[in-house]
């Protein structure tokens, strides 16, 4: 399968000589740090590990009814689930940089495989043994959610990079935002809830409150991420023909779209969170949405737009957002 994924990824000729790539700063090599350690971590796309992670938690601990249901099993199930989802998260990841090489070295040139620190071969040889470790353990855990929200990813990764006819689906600027909306604000809420709803606590498939607000919350979030995403790359996708919103609009209109969606969400949440019948859960997720909201919005008209660097340290913050509304999650009830 390796052989055939390196065959499946053609080095697009770059439009821009090494002369010009190393006048820009765009060179790979000029990234190279002999690091395995930091290859490593580059190559899993941390800011996609930690969101997993807190995703997979927060749900799951929406199934809990009380506190005897934090037993042993909910703690093996746990783990099972996320070390399978970081597995098919590290395939997707992966897979994503290795038919982007050429448009990396332009956007990302930190990247092992952009910066040469990772041939080919090597970045093949990881997507696909994580891509079938992950299916592995999810089928020897037996949990049906468990097995599908893999296998939506999976399907759903591959179709969003993968360069074969009708695929690719990131050229597409709708494709792509409906790819990563299916999988981190519908898939991944409900199944990983599932999985302990049904294969844990063996319980009646229910919807609570607490989960229709995390999938209509994350539903404005996993649009805001394959909006703002292409906003610091947007010399790259040009480059290379990607049809971004970003190339299409312009920065600034996608990005005050997204400060928009953001803020939307926010408010949403706040007026979930004002009718919960808990005063602590009341207070937990009125107060915290509303100073999410605030500083999002505060840092947000002092972000310099001229600037990469700056726009790629908020694309982060906004990440931070992310993580922190999982851990308010679980407080609606």
């Amino acid at each position: 399968m390796a052989s055939l994924l390196q065959r499946s990824f053609p080095r697009t000729p770059s439009p821009l000589s090494t002369g010009e790539r190393i006048r820009r700063g765009h060179t790979g090599a000029n990234y190279k740090t002999n690091n395995p350690w930091n290859s490593i971590y580059q190559f899993s796309r941390p800011h996609t590990v930690i969101g997993t992670v807190f995703s997979i938690i927060s749900v799951s601990l929406l199934a809990v009814e009380k506190m005897s249901d934090l037993n042993p099993l909910f703690f093996t199930t746990l783990l099972q689930a996320v070390i399978a989802a970081l597995l098919m998260n590290t395939y997707v990841v992966g897979l994503n940089q290795l038919t982007d090489i050429d448009i990396d070295k332009v956007n990302k040139p930190y990247l092992p495989l952009a910066s040469g620190e990772y041939s080919v071969g090597t970045g093949a040889m990881i997507v696909t043994s994580s891509l079938i470790m992950s299916f592995w353990l999810g089928w020897v855990v037996g949990s049906w959610p468990l097995f599908v929200a893999l296998f939506v990813h999976f399907v759903l990764g591959t179709a969003y990079s993968i360069n074969f006819p009708l695929l690719r689906w990131k050229r597409s600027p709708v494709a792509a935002a409906m790819c990563i909306l299916i999988v981190r604000a519908l898939s991944n809420p409900t199944a990983y809830f599932l999985n302990m709803q049904i294969h844990v606590y063996e319980r009646p498939v229910v919807f609570p409150r607490s989960l229709i607000l995390a999938t209509a919350v994350m539903t404005f979030f996993s649009i805001v991420i394959a909006l703002f995403k292409d906003i610091p790359d947007i010399d790259g996708d040009k480059l290379f023909g990607i049809q971004s919103f970003t190339v299409r609009m312009g920065q600034k209109r996608v990005f005050w779209i997204c400060i928009s969606l953001l803020e939307m969400a926010y408010v949403v949440a706040i007026l979930v969170g004002s009718i919960s019948p808990g005063l602590w859960n009341k207070v937990i997720t009125v107060l915290g949405h509303a100073v999410l909201a605030t500083t999002l919005w505060a840092r947000a008209k002092s972000l310099d737009l001229k600037s990469k660097a700056a726009i790629t340290s908020f694309y982060m913050f906004i990440w931070k957002l992310f993580y922190a509304e999982y851990l308010l999650i679980p407080f609606v009830r």
